[in-house]
């Protein structure tokens, strides 16, 4: 975790040293200096707000996770479902090159599963009583494959940090704008930020906010996929392509809570640009076309 989140910030850094490049040749950030804004930092401190928020999620989700689905860690099976979970958890775990994460159960009738945490090798993988009780077991381990897959991507974490990279440059962005609006085109001369600023900056950061929601929910969608793939490699093919089947078939499909719903196995009904799941169909499409 410690050499992508490394990479993450490094890219991050770059990306805001060609930004500040740029704007000393065509002159923005003089002209930001002569109306009271320092580029270099709002760059600092566009970095520092838009990652510190979205490394501390991370650092919290497994604890987050188990407080609000009520997921309960099986830390002694007490039948031989709870066995049999852990005893699947940990086969697919070491096909996966992965420590055996912490396996739990929380009581939702919705077939559903999640997996979560800021180390591939300390994750949490919980499952419904719901799944388990309408998909037969190799549905189950396919799901627990898919999950496990999310792991082993690193997906949790990458996520965090592609959320950390559109919020640093919406609170930039946005703050640009406001102070643009405040300073420029209603020409406020006084030290401290005026109406214009607030509203304009408010404003921009919702725009700003909705086009940065379409980069997090399309990276979503595509790991899906991959962990679909994982799923098939880790649990067969025809077993993953089932459990999508029978998530079609389930006649209640409450969705996982929006701060989870990124890393469960069925994302909800929903089929847009702001989905955080490609559609079911379109994923069983995916894994019939896959050769493995």
């Amino acid at each position: 975790m410690i050499k992508r989140v490394s990479l993450f910030l490094l890219t991050n850094i770059a990306v805001l040293l060609v930004i500040s490049f740029f704007a000393k040749i065509l002159g923005v950030d003089r002209i930001l200096d002569e109306n009271g804004l320092n580029l270099g930092s709002l760059l600092l401190f566009s970095l520092i707000v838009g990652f510190s928020g979205s490394l501390i999620s991370l650092f919290l989700s497994k604890q987050m996770a188990k407080t609000s689905m009520g997921a309960k860690v099986i830390e002694s099976p007490r039948n031989e479902e709870e066995r049999w979970l852990l005893v699947t958890v940990e086969k697919l775990s070491k096909r996966a090159g992965i420590k055996m994460p912490e396996v739990a159960i929380f009581e939702s009738m919705s077939p559903n599963a999640f997996a979560t945490g800021a180390f591939k090798n300390s994750a949490l993988v919980a499952v419904s009583r719901g799944l388990l009780r309408t998909m037969n077991k190799d549905e189950v381990e396919a799901v627990l494959g898919h999950e496990i897959g999310h792991v082993a991507n690193g997906d949790m974490v990458t996520l965090t940090l592609i959320q950390g990279v559109v919020n640093t440059f919406v609170i930039f962005l946005s703050r640009v704008v406001g102070h643009f609006v405040d300073q420029v085109l209603l020409k406020n001369k006084n030290n401290e930020a005026g109406a214009g600023f607030m509203i304009a900056s408010m404003l921009s950061q919702v725009i700003f906010g909705f086009l940065a929601s379409l980069v997090v929910m399309a990276f979503s969608r595509y790991r899906e996929y991959r962990a679909d793939e994982a799923g098939a490699f880790l649990a067969g093919k025809e077993a993953m392509i089932s459990a999508l089947k029978a998530l079609q078939r389930a006649s209640s499909r409450d969705p996982l809570p929006e701060n989870m719903r990124a890393f469960g196995i069925d994302g909800g009904a929903l089929k847009s640009l702001f989905s955080t799941h490609p559609s079911l169909d379109d994923r069983i499409e995916k894994l019939r076309a896959l050769s493995l």
